[in-house]
């Protein structure tokens, strides 16, 4: 899939006001065949490959779907998504950060969290949604148990929301940390899905702790 892989590495020289950290993420940016790709191909993130992966095992993708993009800047998710649906069905994102627009989608600059987002998430969809997707994680502390829990906050109020607008059939799919979703919460989606598993791209960069948890064949049905 990614083309020019590439076998010279590129080393970055230290520099006096540069932090280490600042030199190792440059130097991954650098060497990453995905950021390569999906500066190619017009992606707005290499995070498009997650997706592009995702359905490609998964094969939930295609025209006329009904998508809800949570977490969606800096936008390379909706653009899979809308470039999928072949001019027709719906993309409607929301993310905290300011994302530029995308042709064929609605997106909105807003905390998914605040108690009136999902309200405004449903007015703008013209029916249940045949996928609800999340790709957001809370910002990282460096405290590995900290950070998941914070995660998986947001995976919980992803998946409530997913219940109340996926149409009967629908997938969820939810990035969560190393741990995979816990266990309360994967017990609830087996009584809610046909199907729940986890999957990690291969675009996921190695040694990070993230995987996705996916929910396929809801069982509910949802009208609005």
């Amino acid at each position: 899939m990614v083309r020019g892989r590439k076998t010279l590495t590129v080393r970055v020289k230290t520099a006096k006001y540069h932090k280490p950290s600042s030199n190792r993420w440059l130097e991954r940016q650098l060497n990453d065949p995905y950021v390569a790709e999906s500066k190619r191909l017009g992606y707005r993130s290499r995070a498009a490959f997650k997706l592009i992966q995702l359905d490609e095992k998964y094969k939930f993708l295609g025209k006329g779907r009904t998508i809800v993009d949570l977490g969606c800047a800096p936008g390379g998710w909706t653009q899979v998504a809308v470039m999928r649906n072949k001019g027709s069905g719906q993309v409607v994102g929301i993310d905290i950060l300011e994302c530029e627009p995308v042709n064929g989608a609605v997106l909105i600059c807003q905390d998914f969290t605040t108690a009136d987002a999902p309200d405004k998430l449903k007015a703008l969809l013209n029916g249940p949604a045949d996928i609800v997707m999340s790709d957001m994680a809370a910002n990282t502390t460096g405290h590995q148990q900290t950070d998941h829990l914070r995660t998986m906050a947001l995976v919980e109020a992803a998946y409530q929301f997913a219940k109340e607008v996926l149409a009967a059939g629908g997938i969820f799919i939810a990035k969560v940390f190393q741990g995979g979703a816990e266990g309360g919460l994967l017990a609830d989606m087996k009584k809610n899905f046909a199907k729940v598993s986890h999957f990690k791209p291969d675009a996921s960069r190695q040694g990070s702790p993230e995987t996705y948890v996916v929910a396929q064949g809801f069982r509910g049905n949802n009208s609005f």
